[in-house]
Parts: structure tokens; sequence; C-alpha cells
């Protein structure tokens, strides 16, 4: 039990970052943070040592995830702008009229995320909001590092060029 302890010291603060990127709910992601180690501690004789840790935690959070969304019947896949929107605006910029500029930019940016495939969502979210280098994007969706880079690079482009049509 001293390990579980350990383990959770260790990583809790930045599963519960991941689950924060893809549920966009910080309540929600608490509650699967702590769900996440509780299952992790219940199947810690599973964990086979090929990917690290986090990861390992990150596929729990992630499966817990989806099938609190199966519960659910329903699928949200919005980045939680709403948090970046009020924060930078009151902290960063004293014009009103900056901070306006800023909310329309990061609303567009949403919407646009929300046209890029399934695939290219998850890399941008799981890179830009929890902050995982590309071998953990890849272990966590059962993918390449390659893979990660190729389609975090794809996106990325996809986003320029939606950009320049605004």
């Amino acid at each position: 039990m001293r390990d579980m302890d350990e383990i959770y010291r260790l990583h809790a603060s930045s599963v519960y970052r991941f689950l924060c990127s893809i549920t966009t709910d910080p309540n929600l992601a608490e509650e699967l943070t702590q769900e996440t180690f509780y299952q992790a501690t219940k199947s810690i004789h599973r964990y086979n040592g090929r990917c690290k840790l986090f990861v390992w935690l990150c596929q729990i959070g992630k499966h817990l995830y989806f099938d609190h969304l199966k519960r659910e019947k329903r699928f949200q896949r919005s980045v939680n702008w709403e948090r970046l929107e009020q924060e930078p605006a009151t902290r960063i910029f004293d014009l009103p009229e900056e901070a306006l500029a800023l909310k329309e930019r990061l609303g567009a940016l949403d919407h646009q995320i929300k046209n890029l495939s399934k695939d290219q969502q998850e890399v941008v979210l799981l890179r830009a909001n929890a902050g995982l280098s590309f071998r953990e994007i890849g272990d966590l969706l059962g993918q390449t590092e390659n893979w990660a880079r190729v389609t975090f690079y794809r996106a990325k482009t996809k986003l320029r060029e939606g950009d320049d049509d605004a």
C-alpha cells in the first residue's frame, strides 16, 4: 500500500491534468482521477512495465471516461476555453478590445479543433492541454511516437490553413 501512496503522490496531478484535457470538466476529472487510482490499486498486478506507469494510469483514466460517456449517452469533444478566456484576458490585457479579440480568437480555434479528425483532436488536446510528449501520446493511443508527431503536424497545418481563411 505504501507503493500506491508513492505512485499517487508522483502521478495524481499529471493524471488529473490529462483527464481535465479530455473531459473539459474539472469536477469530472477529479472524480475520474480518484477512480483511476482505485482501479490501479485493484489491478496493479496486471501492470507489465511495457509502458511508463503514467501512460498506464492515463489509459485507465481514458477508459473510465469513455465508460462514463457511454453511461451518459453523450460524447463531448470541446476544449475548455472558458478558463483560458477569463484568465489571460484579465491578467495580460488591459484594454477591453484586446480581451474581446482574444475571446473571439479562442472561440474560432475551438471551432477549428472540432473540425479536425478524431485522431487529430486527441493528439492536439493531449499535446496542448495535458503537455504529453509524442512518445506518451503514441503509447496512450496505441500508436507510435512518429504517428503522434505526424498527426500533430497535419492537425497544426489544417489549423493554420483555417486561420488563413479567416
